[in-house]
């Protein structure tokens, strides 16, 4: 009885490791994606299906000479806004904050200043006299063309009135500066506090006082932009800009913020040379509708020429060692492919092709794997 279930045991470790290697096999089996056969990769009809491989042939596709450069996003002088005080004079009200979208004419802050109170004292006084120094100047001059009066007194009559008009002039010229009415102050009306309006309709950028900050008219308070018309200002280097004209083609992006690529067309070439070696190209984009911001920084192509060259899917080529490699269709055989690996000479890509060098070696019908050659090449 023991040795019947001593045999029994035996039996069944030798079925369990017998399975065991069969499983490891077939895995080493299902592993192992290509052969090597003398020097060509063997692949299943089966192991190409699986693995969703795909065949194709050179393609003629045009391709790009491009000026590589970077950049910034920007907006014309007419739709940036420096806010500053005509005259200096205390923060009151600042009701704005970055980020909020104003209209021209939208009251920004109010200022205060006990010299306003002193130009519109001033002001009322002018005005008040113009009336008798205007009647007077006029007495003055019947009275000279009748004889009556000195010819001095007509002169001075005549400065007087002149030397009054020229100050009120002025004054109100001043008052109408700092957004104070003149014809309140003709009512009456005296105020301490002056407003500052926007100038041009835009989004805040920049806010560098608080309530109570004294402002001189040389200190900015807030900056404004307007978004409605952006264009992109590029740097090009000194040796590709003879390269560079009006009317050629730009592909940008954003790599901080997405990997789309967007369109513009050179609109301005600079005519200096920065410090470092570099010159300024204006470009104005294609859909100004994207949500761009001004000072996003650009990568960009000018697209200068373009040629016509036969390539394959980016995706085709593998670079090993720095050496480029593809993999050709040598032979279809007992539902197996037959793939040579092959050197190349790659020459610029575009849209996820790349173009190829000598390909006079290859057959018009010559096929390449463009799909999984990666992973072949790789082993």
């Amino acid at each position: 009885m023991q040795r019947i279930i001593y045999k029994i045991t035996v039996l069944i470790i030798i079925t369990t490791l017998w399975n065991c290697g069969n499983k490891e096999k077939k895995s080493e089996e299902n592993e192992a994606p290509s052969t090597m056969i003398d020097d060509r990769i063997q692949i299943s009809q089966e192991q190409f299906e699986q693995s969703k491989m795909e065949l194709d042939v050179l393609k003629v596709r045009t391709f790009p000479s491009t000026v590589n450069t970077t950049g910034m996003i920007d907006v014309p002088p007419e739709n940036r806004a420096m806010v500053s005080a005509t005259m200096g004079g205390y923060i009151r009200k600042t009701p704005l904050l970055i980020g909020d979208q104003v209209r021209k004419g939208q009251l920004l802050v109010t200022i205060e200043n006990p010299e306003f109170v002193t130009m519109q004292q001033q002001y009322m006084e002018v005005y008040g006299q113009l009336s008798y120094l205007k009647a007077e100047y006029d007495r003055q001059q019947t009275m000279v063309s009748e004889h009556i009066s000195s010819q001095k007194n007509f002169l001075k009559a005549e400065s007087d009135y002149k030397t009054a008009v020229a100050k009120y002039n002025g004054l109100r010229k001043q008052l109408t500066m700092i957004n104070i009415s003149p014809e309140l102050v003709e009512k009456g009306t005296i105020n301490s506090i002056a407003a500052i309006y926007a100038p041009i309709s835009g989004s805040i950028t920049k806010v560098h006082v608080s309530k109570g900050t004294f402002v001189s008219p040389s200190t900015p308070i807030m900056e404004i932009i307007n978004n409605d018309h952006i264009h992109l200002e590029l740097s090009v280097f000194e040796k590709d800009i003879m390269k560079v004209k009006k009317g050629q083609d730009v592909a940008f992006r954003i790599p901080e913020a997405s990997s789309e690529t967007f369109e513009a067309e050179v609109h301005l070439v600079g005519t200096s040379i920065d410090k470092n070696r570099t010159i300024k190209v204006h470009a104005h984009l294609e859909n100004e509708d994207s949500n761009f911001l001004t000072g996003m920084f650009v990568e960009a192509a000018i697209i200068t020429d373009s040629s016509k060259q036969k390539s394959l899917p980016t995706n085709a080529i593998s670079v090993v060692e720095e050496q480029a490699y593809v993999l050709i269709l040598d032979e279809k055989k007992d539902n197996s492919y037959y793939f040579k690996q092959i050197a190349v000479i790659t020459n610029g890509n575009y849209e996820d092709m790349t173009a190829l060098k000598n390909t006079s070696t290859f057959k018009p019908e010559a096929q390449f794997l463009v799909k999984g050659a990666f992973s072949l090449i790789g082993e």
